[in-house]
């Protein structure tokens, strides 16, 4: 790991797990990121191979903070009782125990949405905000991240908050995939995207909302028709933020 990095981040997706030393000094990459697809059998066992795979290829040393982004709501020294993305054999699973066990070292592991969340609270759309944030990334469902003052709180899922008028679970209404699925165009995906932020002003009365996954590449196309009060913005860091936010989080502990 060069000298430029003070701390290594992982984001462990359901197709890919990339990996890189992060420059916590900038909120960057200290090196190109190493991204090894999910094996197709994605146990502890094998996701803890490709962990140690890019650990070796990046010569992370062992007093280096190790974080790693996690597809599921992470508590410490609790059991996983549901995965989505991975293999159903983490269910029951230590998730920081077991991975801390594969890679040989100790590592801190965050929830997804978390590590993009504090990664736009420290380096990106949202940075030197105060109040509350909510960071939201919309892609096969909604993730969310909520931070206050700079302080995370963990594991929401507002993704899943019942819309008003009849209209379901959120994500299964606004998701970006949603949008690709049903062919919508962007003015009627926002249209969508309103209901849902709509209920989330209403409910935490947020400073900022952030706007983040890929979708938020073309963020012009929709975000200017989401019709609510509260200040609205795309994410920096877009596909970065697991691995800084993970990387940062790790630091922290």
């Amino acid at each position: 790991m060069i000298d430029t990095a003070q701390a290594f981040g992982v984001d462990i997706g359901g197709s890919g797990i990339k990996a890189a030393p992060v420059d916590l000094n900038k909120g960057e990459f200290a090196e190109p990121r190493l991204k090894i697809l999910t094996p197709s059998e994605s146990t502890p066992q094998a996701i803890g191979s490709v962990l140690r795979k890019q650990l070796e290829h990046f010569e992370i040393p062992e007093t280096a903070p190790v974080g790693i982004s996690f597809p599921a709501p992470v508590k410490p020294g609790q059991k996983l009782n549901w995965i989505a993305n991975l293999d159903q054999s983490w269910v029951g699973v230590d998730i920081t125990e077991a991975l801390s066990e594969e890679c040989g070292r100790p590592v801190t592991v965050v929830n997804d949405a978390d590590a993009a969340g504090l990664a736009e609270q420290q380096f990106g759309a949202a940075k030197g905000q105060e109040g509350l944030v909510v960071v939201t990334t919309l892609g096969t469902g909604i993730g969310t991240a909520l931070i206050y003052d700079g302080v995370l709180i963990p594991n929401t899922e507002l993704g899943h908050i019942e819309l008003e008028g009849g209209k379901g679970d959120a994500e299964r209404y606004a998701s970006s995939a949603v949008r690709e699925r049903k062919e919508l165009s962007y003015k009627k995906w926002a249209k969508r995207l309103t209901k849902y932020y709509s209920l989330i002003e209403k409910y935490f009365s947020p400073s900022l909302i952030v706007i983040g996954g890929g979708v938020s590449r073309k963020s012009d196309n929709f975000v200017p028709f989401i019709d609510i009060d509260t200040p609205i913005v795309p994410a920096k860091l877009r596909n970065e933020a697991g691995i800084i936010g993970a990387a940062y989080y790790a630091s922290t502990k």
